[in-house]
């Protein structure tokens, strides 16, 4: 059988992000749906995003594209350009290389679940935003912009 069990789907708490850059995505709850069924091309995730959490630290990338569509919930889209509600059905994608830094700020009392579909690309760097922050590529861990790397985090 093809069909996907959810309920078998590994449940994942992502933050590998170094303190105290972790604090703000403490919480959430990743099932990595592509990578349980052996695909390496690309990844496909449910991601839950508590109430008053971020995604992630604000970032983009080098080499991959994201997609993402809100599956329940409220989310704030917070970019360069500034920032956008984004609600059940809503969707943003993010082309590779594009420098503008993206994450969703969970501003409501309840948690959102959202859909993220992106490449894998072992060339990906990926940018911090608004942090002294970088990842990628053939990084074991963060490094700080000047190549320092940060402490690795115990999972």
């Amino acid at each position: 059988m093809k069909k996907i069990d959810l309920s078998t789907v590994a449940i994942d708490c992502p933050s590998s992000y170094p303190p105290p850059f972790d604090a703000p995505c403490e919480g959430q709850t990743c099932q990595r749906l592509g990578r349980s069924q052996g695909l390496t091309f690309f990844g496909v995730n449910v991601t839950v995003i508590p109430p008053g959490g971020w995604s992630s630290q604000r970032h983009w990338h080098s080499h991959e594209d994201e997609f993402v569509w809100v599956m329940d919930g409220e989310l704030t889209l917070v970019t360069n350009a500034g920032e956008e509600v984004l609600r059940p059905g809503d969707s943003v994608a993010f082309k590779a290389g594009d420098p503008d830094g993206h994450h969703l700020v969970n501003r409501s009392d309840r948690p959102a679940r959202v859909l993220e579909i992106g490449n894998s690309d072992p060339r990906d760097r990926c940018v911090y935003s608004d942090i002294d922050m970088v990842a990628g590529p053939g990084a074991a861990g963060y490094l700080h912009r000047d190549g320092t790397p940060y402490p690795l985090k115990e999972r």
